[in-house]
């Protein structure tokens, strides 16, 4: 048994600067303010500068997660990016993130969509658990909006751009990482996904004509399974951390869509003051969710030293994730 508890020793998040609000929307597609905010509860969302990659958001994240941490760049053991959108096929954008930030340490991405930032925090985890290593950078960074394909209403409302960051390590024990929960359905790979670009479908001039390069998404499917699949990750992860529902301090779940929140806290029977919600300001920013929401909780002190808080969030796979921590 390691001695020490694992937790979170530092936070960081960058949002680009450009706002794109639902009244931008209207004069690009064919939707309105009200349509998007009463289904979705998306105001605005963050978008990228042209020329702006991933690496570029999740360096700025990682550079303030470390500066919470009181820690360097070179002090980091490994970097875990947790991504759907890379710089690149590969190298993967954890490779560039530890130039970018001047780190010395290997890194690896994880794909599992929105639940990639829980997945990945899981993993390292592990690993500094196992003792391999001391400090690791997990970031969850998206830029979506080069994803999307901004003729299609049903998807191009939803997205955003942005990176969270958390540096993994040891902490005083009592508090940290209790448990983690892990879940995916592989039968459901076809409901949510960006058909081309990989080996199935590599990019061509026909490819490309199709629209095969965008998010693709069959959302009526995808609201059903993502209320159920989070609603049993918190019930599993609570009851492996040997709490109750009612000992939830503070979710933190993935933000995207309001309607699907409002089901899941209504399910899950957690009262509404208990959930962080920025899903009005951010739209639905894929692995970066949950560490941006993560981040703005500790920082408007809806998290507090003690507070039992879980991370809760499913994704594109279909994965779904959830970690409970004691702050």
């Amino acid at each position: 048994m390691h001695a020490q508890s694992i937790g979170i020793l530092g936070l960081g998040a960058y949002l680009p600067e450009k706002v794109l609000t639902n009244f931008d929307l209207e004069k690009i597609v064919d939707t309105t303010d009200e349509w998007i905010r009463t289904r979705t509860g998306i105001h605005e969302r963050r978008v990228s500068e042209k020329g702006i990659a991933t690496s570029d958001l999740a360096s700025k994240a990682s550079l303030e997660a470390l500066q919470n941490a009181n820690l360097k760049p070179e002090d980091l053991d490994l970097i875990i990016c947790a991504t759907i959108t890379p710089d690149t096929l590969f190298p993967s954008t954890a490779c560039y993130i530890q130039n970018k930030i001047g780190a010395k340490c290997p890194g690896f991405d994880i794909s599992a969509a929105c639940s990639g930032f829980p997945y990945a925090l899981t993993i390292a985890n592990g690993l500094v658990k196992s003792g391999m290593y001391k400090k690791i950078l997990v970031i969850g960074a998206e830029v979506l909006s080069n994803f999307i394909n901004w003729k299609d209403r049903s998807t191009c409302v939803l997205f955003g751009d942005g990176a969270g960051a958390a540096i993994i390590g040891e902490v005083n024990n009592g508090h940290g990482i209790i448990a983690t929960y892990l879940g995916a359905d592989g039968a459901q790979t076809e409901i949510l996904k960006i058909p081309g670009g990989g080996s199935a479908i590599p990019l061509t001039v026909e490819t490309l004509e199709a629209g095969k390069q965008y998010v693709y998404m069959e959302g009526k499917e995808v609201f059903k399974l993502a209320v159920r699949s989070m609603c049993d990750a918190i019930e599993k992860v609570v009851e492996l951390g040997g709490l109750r529902i009612e000992d939830i301090d503070c979710l933190i779940p993935h933000q995207a869509n309001i309607r699907i929140l409002d089901a899941v806290t209504d399910r899950a029977g957690i009262p509404s003051e208990k959930v962080f919600i920025n899903v009005n300001r951010y739209g639905n920013m894929s692995a970066a969710s949950t560490p941006v929401a993560l981040y703005e909780a500790v920082k408007q002190g809806m998290i507090k030293k003690g507070s039992n808080v879980v991370l809760v969030a499913f994704g594109s796979g279909l994965t779904w994730a959830a970690c409970l921590i004691k702050w």
